[in-house]
């Protein structure tokens, strides 16, 4: 399953990414840990040191490699060169499975150990001073929608991506690439007010959204996201002393989270993993050639200099064609 995290800058979203990575990490299952937002906290709060988590592989730097090696022997991508973030896959690509070896792991993915399991973690890349005045973000996560673009997976194994803050990544079509996003929001107006642009962006597209509260502390502030959020929130996240020690710098076990909140990791398992029987292969398909289209348009023909048009393989649906792999399923 493709899980994404998202929310307002200090809602809590890396944090709780980290704790339901660690949960399902703690139950045995394969877990694929995606770093998409810039200011990269997802390694520090999965138990890296800060040094540790700058030391981390950055996707953009290695995209000319991602790009070869995804591009197999897709006969309608004439070179590595003409492709884009949003190329999709077709007969004779290359696809990402999660329990794998390959190159693009083998370069830009580190196993971080838990107290409970293990996981992958694979980081876009901060900002460098190469990239100052000259780049947007767009351009570090955009080999992250390239990834999921390309990555086959099963059920009861996941890919939980912490995405970049607010409705940001609506810019790209990386937010159609999931099973399920949790929207993280605090019981305050300006928590709610980033639910609201992400509900009403996502309709249009059938993006399964659930609002996940945090720092909730009581009845009263439950009963503001109830009336803010309605039928889409999930569940609520209480005020943890365990969290306010891993902000802290210590690395609690994770059988030391509050019952309660452990429970609530628990809802959003369930959760995803019903979101796995409600997915649409077709349509997950069409979407990734209708914002690889908008792309062409826009910049990318002129950029390339070809029709980028042409690299669509309008019969194959991800998961469901053949495609070339030097690894086994």
């Amino acid at each position: 399953m493709k899980i994404a995290f998202v929310g307002k800058g200090g809602s809590g979203k890396t944090t709780l990414s980290a704790l339901f990575i660690r949960h399902l990490a703690a139950a045995g299952r394969p877990v694929l840990a995606v770093d998409a937002d810039i200011n990269q906290h997802l390694g520090p709060a999965l138990g890296l040191t800060d040094e540790q988590a700058a030391a981390l592989p950055s996707l953009g730097a290695h995209l000319p490699g991602i790009k070869e090696y995804l591009r197999g022997d897709n006969p309608l991508i004439r070179s590595s060169e003409e492709m884009i973030k949003t190329t999709p896959p077709g007969r004779g690509s290359r696809l990402l499975r999660i329990v794998e070896e390959n190159p693009v792991y083998a370069a830009c993915a580190r196993p971080i150990a838990l107290d409970e399991g293990s996981v992958r973690l694979l980081a876009t890349g901060a900002f460098t001073e190469e990239d100052l005045g000259v780049a947007c973000y767009h351009s570090k996560v955009g080999a992250v929608e390239l990834l999921l673009n390309h990555l086959v997976d099963g059920r009861d194994e996941y890919v939980v991506t912490d995405m970049t803050a607010g409705s940001d990544s609506f810019a790209s079509g990386l937010f159609t690439r999931f099973d399920l996003t949790f929207l993280i929001a605090e019981p305050t107006r300006k928590g709610v007010s980033v639910y609201r642009q992400y509900r009403d962006y996502a309709r249009d597209f059938g993006v399964r959204l659930r609002v996940v509260g945090n720092k909730v502390q009581g009845p009263d502030d439950l009963a503001f996201l109830r009336r803010e959020v309605g039928d889409d929130l999930l569940t609520a996240f209480g005020q943890s002393d365990w969290v306010r020690r891993l902000e802290q710098g210590v690395q609690p076990p994770l059988r030391a989270l509050e019952s309660a909140n452990r429970a609530v990791l628990d809802e959003l398992r369930a959760e995803a993993d019903a979101a796995y029987g409600l997915r649409d292969a077709r349509r997950y398909a069409e979407q990734a050639v209708l914002f690889h289209l908008r792309n062409a348009e826009s910049w990318a023909n002129a950029k390339v200099g070809i029709d980028l048009a042409t690299q669509v393989d309008p019969d194959f649906v991800l998961g469901g064609e053949p495609a070339m792999s030097d690894a086994p399923a």
